[in-house]
């Protein structure tokens, strides 16, 4: 039987204790301040800037609306999805089911690697062998392929990962009543790796909606609404005007700016809060869950 703390010991316990939640409090405030001084700011001078005009218009030079702009940056996004999506998720499926075998880790190294290239070194080669080798120019096409190469490795390792976690109980369930594999994949497990692979698909979007550099080489920039061509045709997007009009001496420029990087926190956090709600309503529900 051990002896009791002492009183000493105990006051000791209590003050390391305290010192040590004060550290972590210390430490989550220095990582915590910038960000919300930063949305703070976005805000203030976002909310302050929006108008009707900015949804109704399209930019003209360094003032005007933002309309051509959220129209590119739905484009450029619903396009990149539908590459990335498709792809992704079926890789991740690969790698869950398969991803022992050589030709797996073949793909989940390629998977890594893509994760680790720089957005800049992406748009970079889709310049060259897109706008420049394939002649598409300043394109939606372009840049929709470079946003969904630079996303499908997160759709695909959380797609892989939400396979991983379902029970192989109900997959050796499954086997036993005859079922084929695909059946299996297809009738049991997609389901219930559903919000998993939503997540993935959620970051893919967040991904997709705050990049610059590779659209800078690949959609480049327009003043105008997209006139529904895929190629030899710019269009604009949000995150251009947040780059580039915020180094213009011009407080026009700088309305458009903070009202464009609102709209797309906005859009984050909308798209954050739809899929939450969606995940709950579309995860299944274990025997005797209400």
């Amino acid at each position: 039987m051990s002896p009791p703390f002492k009183p000493s010991r105990m006051a000791r316990r209590k003050w390391l204790s305290g010192a040590g939640w004060a550290f972590a409090a210390g430490s989550f405030l220095l990582v915590a301040a910038p960000l919300l001084s930063i949305l703070y700011t976005v805000f203030r001078k976002g909310l302050s800037a929006l108008s009707l005009n900015l949804f109704t218009h399209v930019t003209n030079g360094i003032s005007g609306g933002l309309l051509n702009a959220i129209t590119g940056t739905l484009v450029l996004v619903s396009g990149a999805l539908l590459f990335a999506a498709p792809v992704g998720i079926l890789a991740g499926i690969y790698l869950s089911e398969f991803g022992r075998s050589r030709y797996g880790q073949v793909v989940r190294f390629l998977d890594d690697v893509l994760t680790g290239v720089p957005s800049i070194v992406l748009g970079y080669f889709s310049y060259v062998t897109l706008v420049i080798g394939l002649g598409w120019q300043f394109s939606v096409l372009a840049g929709s392929i470079t946003l969904a190469i630079m996303v499908v490795p997160y759709i695909a390792r959380f797609t892989e990962i939400a396979f991983l976690q379902v029970p192989n109980s109900l997959r050796e369930a499954g086997y036993a009543l005859g079922l084929h594999e695909r059946t299996v994949i297809t009738r049991i497990a997609l389901p219930l790796a559903l919000p998993g692979i939503m997540t993935g698909v959620l970051l893919a979007i967040a991904i997709a909606l705050g990049e610059t550099a590779p659209l800078i080489y690949t959609a480049g920039w327009s003043n105008f609404l997209w006139n529904g061509r895929l190629i030899h045709e710019p269009i604009g997007y949000l995150t251009y005007v947040i780059w580039s009009f915020i180094n213009q001496p011009f407080s026009s420029a700088h309305a458009l700016a903070f009202a464009a990087a609102f709209i797309v926190i906005l859009m984050v956090l909308v798209i954050n809060v739809g899929l939450t709600i969606l995940v709950k309503r579309t995860r299944p529900r274990r025997p005797g869950q209400r």
